[in-house]
């Protein structure tokens, strides 16, 4: 059985976003960026597949600019066999992505699409449900806990009232949560082992996908400062200050 996990190059989580002087976006301009962390859980969780004995081969892949090759590089690092990406330099949005993972899903034939819940720069949660819709697959999303139990995929997700234990018929596309695994370290060795592996190199236009940007955005802005918190002396002078000052109540 065949593993796809799609990862997503996004500025690194440690680093402070700042929004472009003119709005048009978030300034990514000699900023450190990495794998968006979501995906990294998937790579793990694919890789542990492997290793348990599910799973034969663990295929990479990634859309967007010739610089996500550094990404996949870091998740054959983790244990991917190799590597796909569909490159463009197009502002590739949530259902561009899922039409791309489409048809190689229909080209790769894998028996699991594991992916992050959603990626941090956007914050969409919408590619594996596209993805899952138009494949017309079973999904599981915010997956806790993925096992392979009698040809069938079993995921444990998170849900308001607590946990919810899927079954699902494969191939079935699985979202990954934070409580999933935590991923390893990546060690020098793997990562010069890395830099010898299979990485393929596609285009839109290779898969007959159109990939143009069907959402525009209109502006971007950072959220308003927080004012400093106050002191009061009673209760009184809160709920006054929450009515007539905050207007929370």
């Amino acid at each position: 059985m065949k593993i796809l996990v799609p990862v997503k190059r996004v500025v690194d989580y440690n680093v402070k976003v700042r929004v472009k002087s003119d709005g048009t976006g978030v300034d990514i301009a000699n900023v450190k960026m990495s794998m968006n962390p979501f995906d990294e859980i998937a790579v793990e969780e694919a890789v542990r597949l492997k290793e348990k004995g599910f799973a034969t081969e663990v295929i990479a892949v990634s859309c967007g600019v010739t610089q996500c090759q550094e990404t996949l590089r870091t998740a054959m690092a983790i244990g991917a066999d190799r590597a796909i990406l569909v490159e463009t330099t197009e502002d590739l949005q949530p259902l561009a992505v899922a039409k791309l993972l489409k048809a190689l899903v229909d080209k790769e034939q894998p028996g699991l699409i594991i992916l992050g819940k959603q990626a941090i720069d956007d914050d969409c949660n919408q590619t594996g449900q596209m993805l899952a819709a138009l494949a017309d697959l079973p999904q599981a999303t915010f997956a806790s806990k993925v096992e392979v139990v009698d040809g069938k995929a079993q995921v444990t997700r998170e849900i308001d009232g607590g946990l919810e234990i899927l079954s699902i018929n494969m191939p079935a596309v699985i979202t990954t949560d934070l409580r999933l695994n935590e991923p390893r370290y990546v060690t020098l060795p793997n990562i010069m082992k890395a830099k010898k592996k299979q990485l393929d190199t596609l285009k839109p236009e290779d898969l007959g996908v159109d990939v143009s940007p069907r959402i525009t955005t209109l502006k971007v802005s950072e959220p308003p400062k927080r004012s400093a918190g106050i002191k009061v002396p009673d209760v009184a002078s809160l709920v006054d200050k929450l009515k007539n000052v905050s207007k929370v109540i």
